[in-house]
């Protein structure tokens, strides 16, 4: 083995223990590059996943009426409700028809003998 398999055996070797490191640090939360660039011009790999501008800026605006909701219980005044998401809610008739089908599902399997999935 000459001097250039050598050396090209411990740069191969460096970035293996260089992923496993950046690896790690994924895990443990850090997220944190590392120091100084590689020497081999391949970019360090990042763990974690992105959140776009709008992402962060609906969970800023969230915390910030969580914080004023806080503050207004503390001084004594009523909290200032969020609007309420519309909601989708079934009708009665609606409920009926879908437990009748239910029912006729579950007569059916029973009359086949079939009582488990």
């Amino acid at each position: 083995m000459n001097i250039e398999q050598m050396v090209a055996e411990l740069r191969r070797e460096r970035d293996r223990i260089t992923q496993a490191i950046a690896a790690i640090e994924a895990l443990a939360g850090s997220g944190a590059p590392l120091p100084g660039p590689s020497r081999t011009g391949a970019a360090v790999p990042r763990g974690g996943a992105r959140i776009s501008a709008a992402g962060r800026r609906r969970i800023a605006e969230a915390a910030r009426r969580r914080w004023a909701n806080i503050k207004a219980a503390k001084a004594g005044k009523p909290a200032k409700a969020a609007p309420a998401a519309p909601g989708r809610r079934m009708g009665a008739a609606a409920r009926k028809r879908l437990s009748e089908l239910a029912k006729a599902r579950w007569a059916k399997r029973k009359k086949e003998g079939k009582t488990r999935l």
